[in-house]
């Protein structure tokens, strides 16, 4: 059974930088599609990347492009976010998912996913 667990969440200042972690527990996830969603207080979750292992492609949809960026350690099974120029709607809490079967272009469709973590809170405030 794989489990996820996020962490790195916090209160930061618009423009700052912020990185996320996932732990990955259980099996690798080189064959998964991996993903960091966002759901924001009376909004409905949001994908805002996506890393499909199996072929190294990366997904980003344009509220985030160019200023977030994931990656993933293989040797150590995390998933990472690194989040740069944060804006405060960014503010969400920010969750990771996993999925064997999310093809190309469903990046952002959660029922792709099956495993997903508990969540960490980003708040982007002055």
């Amino acid at each position: 059974q794989l489990q996820l667990v996020e962490s790195g969440g916090g209160l930061v200042q618009p423009g700052d930088s912020l990185r996320l972690s996932c732990v990955a527990s259980g099996p690798s996830l080189d064959a998964y599609s991996i993903g960091w969603f966002r759901q924001a207080p009376g909004k409905a979750r949001e994908g805002v990347s996506c890393l499909h292992n199996w072929n190294g492609q990366t997904y980003y949809p344009d509220a985030v492009k160019g200023r977030f960026t994931i990656s993933f350690d293989h040797a150590k099974n995390i998933l990472y976010l690194q989040m740069s120029s944060l804006k405060p709607e960014d503010t969400a809490t920010y969750y990771c998912a996993a999925g064997l079967r999310v093809g190309v272009g469903e990046e952002e469709l959660m029922d792709q996913y099956v495993y997903w973590g508990q969540g960490t809170q980003v708040t982007v405030s002055s």
